[in-house]
């Protein structure tokens, strides 16, 4: 049986960092109340002409260099962002290009901060079927070019980042179980407008700017823990495995107070989880992959281990992947 395993990956994070200290000079708020609320210390910033792609590419070579293999191997590259450098071309061709992947299709696709789930899912698909050998999953979002920094609620949340994954063929066990959905009618509880038009959206902004992020944070939080446990639950019962043969959990990191809640509700200690929203921030889609990242560059995963990625998103979406390294 062929196996989708993650051989490779990648991270990019900007140089600029917005400190607490920084919110304190433009909105009414402090270092203790930021930090009591959301756990976040710093949130790193894209420079003003470094968009998307920029990003995504950076952490597209990296992931391609530690998997071992060339840009002209790829099958397909996709690029999950809610903050695209163009409707079209599709980002995911600039990265191509880039990457000079010849012989690689690529497209786009949205489900927020889920994105890197949904990604690893549809690469388990087309390897597994025996359509594609290698799959560059990549993610990456510029965030704080669509925040509202009138906006004390979500200013202070969001960071810059990318990161990707090679996604193989192999015979050995990778991507074991996955789950993602999603719950349409919340959609309108985290929203940013292209060409629709809505007064109402405009107007509860606090800057009217409908192309900002708003999000209902109180709606969100309810959803967020208990689809992040969720999901977890149902991976983890798809492999007939329990919390005791996880090595580690990696969540996406929006919020310490969501994050908390959600391994308590799983039922396990937070040694068994990476955390590192305190320098980052929420980071969109790239969350789950960049940490991903920094933990096997800082030797937290080994081989053999068993990990849950999991997260949540507007949509409102969620996906949980168990996997084994």
């Amino acid at each position: 049986m062929i196996n989708a395993k993650i051989t490779g990956v990648g991270r990019y994070i900007p140089e600029k960092v917005y400190d607490n200290a920084y919110f304190e000079s433009i909105v009414d708020t402090n270092d203790e109340w930021i930090t009591r609320r959301t756990g976040i210390k710093e949130r790193h910033v894209s420079a003003p002409d470094e968009f998307t792609t920029d990003m995504a590419i950076k952490a597209a070579k990296k992931a391609v260099e530690n998997a071992g293999i060339t840009a002209e191997e790829l099958d397909l590259i996709i690029l999950g962002s809610v903050t695209p450098d163009y409707f079209t071309p599709a980002g995911a061709c600039v990265v191509q290009a880039a990457l000079g992947a010849v012989n690689a299709a690529a497209f786009d696709y949205n489900a927020a901060c889920s994105g890197f789930i949904t990604g690893l899912t549809i690469a388990k698909q087309f390897i597994e079927n025996g359509m594609y050998k290698h799959v560059l999953v990549v993610c990456a979002d510029v965030l704080t070019k669509a925040t509202d920094y009138a906006d004390r609620s979500t200013c202070i949340l969001f960071g810059d980042a990318a990161g990707a994954a090679v996604v193989s063929a192999s015979e050995e066990t990778g991507i074991i179980a996955v789950d993602i959905g999603a719950d349409g009618t919340g959609a309108t509880a985290i929203t940013q407008l292209a060409y629709r038009e809505d007064a109402e959206e405009t107007e509860k902004r606090v800057s009217h700017n409908k192309s900002s992020i708003w999000m209902a944070g109180q709606t969100v939080m309810k959803f967020a823990v208990k689809a992040m446990a969720d999901a977890s639950g149902r991976v983890l019962e798809k492999a007939g495995l329990t919390y005791d043969d996880v090595a580690l959990v990696i969540p996406h990191q929006a919020n310490y107070r969501i994050v908390d809640a959600a391994i308590k509700r799983m039922g396990i200690t937070e040694d068994k989880v990476f955390l590192n929203l305190e320098k980052y921030g929420n980071t969109s889609a790239s969350c789950i992959p960049s940490s991903l990242a920094q933990a096997v560059e800082e030797g937290r995963i080994k081989k053999g281990d068993k990990l849950i990625l999991v997260g949540f998103g507007g949509g409102l979406t969620w996906g949980a992947a168990l996997l084994e390294w």
